[in-house]
């Protein structure tokens, strides 16, 4: 039997285009050669699909900020092929499947997942619609609370008001009280998050957050533990064991140098002792927040856990982190779903989606 060739697409134009490197290599470690064989693709900031050797992912590992593309790599053509999918002119052969590890914008909010609908190939994770709720942090908690999940306090803020009016900004972003965390709208890894613990350093933070996207969030922070759990599916998905983070980084929260710079800023704990009651709640509601945001094949739900057990969805990442530090395969391998059989099952799901959805189009 011949094997599937999976195209990894990594690196991308946002702001966390290293990070990205840094999970693709853990995917391209775990692809089980016996039935895939990888095609490397990088994206480059400026948007240029480049094809990248195998050595680049092999050696990407430890700082994100020493990952780079290699840019003399062959610049990669795709076009629609016969039935759907698409043909590399520089492989000059078809890729079967692709597994978009791209983290943020460009890549995570649905406009990649839209170029591989209209070229008709099977892709892992959200589909263009989950895929775009989900990285909008804004549309993403008014879903949520929508739907009587329980979110965050929230404000989301633009920046045309804000260059208009910057105290009236500051003055909404107030409302939720502080301390308050702003963020980017659309972005991850904790890029353009700061905590804010007065009003003082409020605009501050908020025209840093405006560096990232032209809108951003204030957040109510939240006293309680940092709890993930992954979840992993189409139509009836699972939910995994939870983990927690316990952040020791001086920034006083899951920042990304303490995510990614600093090896003792933040100390995973997978899988973690909740009463029975309090994760079978948790895992109940990663999968209710799973199918009220459209998602498919995989996603990370981020909780806090308050003191008085009540739990509060933070947010939900489509195309999680595979770095050797994330969250997602390490939940999973607690649950004892092992990172060769979880590239393996995403890849599958994906396959499957796309084939229902192939048959419902040549029915039309």
């Amino acid at each position: 039997m011949s094997r599937l060739r999976v195209a990894i697409l990594f690196g991308g134009r946002s702001a966390e285009h290293e990070v990205s490197l840094l999970s693709a290599r853990n995917v391209f470690l775990a692809l089980d050669r016996d039935r895939f064989e990888p095609i490397l693709i990088g994206i480059d900031r400026s948007g240029r699909w480049l094809s990248q050797p195998e050595s680049l992912l092999l050696t990407a590992v430890g700082d994100p900020r020493n990952a780079h593309l290699v840019d003399n790599g062959r610049d990669v053509s795709l076009s629609p092929r016969e039935g759907g999918g698409l043909t590399s002119a520089t492989e000059s052969q078809p890729v079967d499947v692709v597994f978009p590890v791209l983290h943020g914008p460009m890549g995570e909010d649905g406009t990649v997942q839209g170029l591989l609908e209209l070229a008709g190939l099977p892709y892992v994770g959200a589909g263009v619609l989950g895929s775009a709720v989900g990285m909008d942090k804004d549309v993403m908690k008014r879903l949520l609370h929508d739907a009587g999940l329980p979110i965050t306090p929230f404000r989301a803020l633009r920046q045309f008001d804000f260059d208009r009016d910057p105290a009236a900004v500051c003055a909404r972003a107030a409302e939720v009280g502080f301390p308050l965390f702003t963020k980017p709208a659309n972005l991850g890894s904790s890029v353009g998050v700061r905590r804010v613990d007065n009003a003082a350093e409020l605009r501050a933070a908020i025209a840093h957050a405006f560096e990232f996207d032209t809108k951003a969030l204030a957040e109510a922070a939240v006293v309680g533990r940092e709890i993930e759990i992954a979840v992993l599916g189409n139509d009836d998905p699972i939910a995994s064991v939870a983990g927690e983070i316990e952040v020791r980084h001086k920034d006083g929260f899951y920042s990304y140098d303490a995510k990614y710079i600093d090896e003792s800023g933040a100390i995973l704990k997978i899988p973690v002792e909740l009463p029975v009651k309090t994760l079978a709640t948790m895992q109940k509601l990663a999968l209710d927040a799973f199918s009220c945001l459209e998602c498919a094949g995989m996603a990370r739900v981020d909780f806090f856990l308050r003191t008085d057990g009540t739990a509060v969805l933070n947010e939900i990442n489509t195309i999680p982190g595979f770095t050797a530090i994330s969250m997602y395969p390490k939940l999973w391998e607690a649950s004892g779903i092992k990172p060769r059989a979880l590239v393996t099952r995403l890849l599958e799901l994906a396959l499957e989606r796309h084939a229902r959805r192939t048959k419902l189009a040549s029915k039309k």
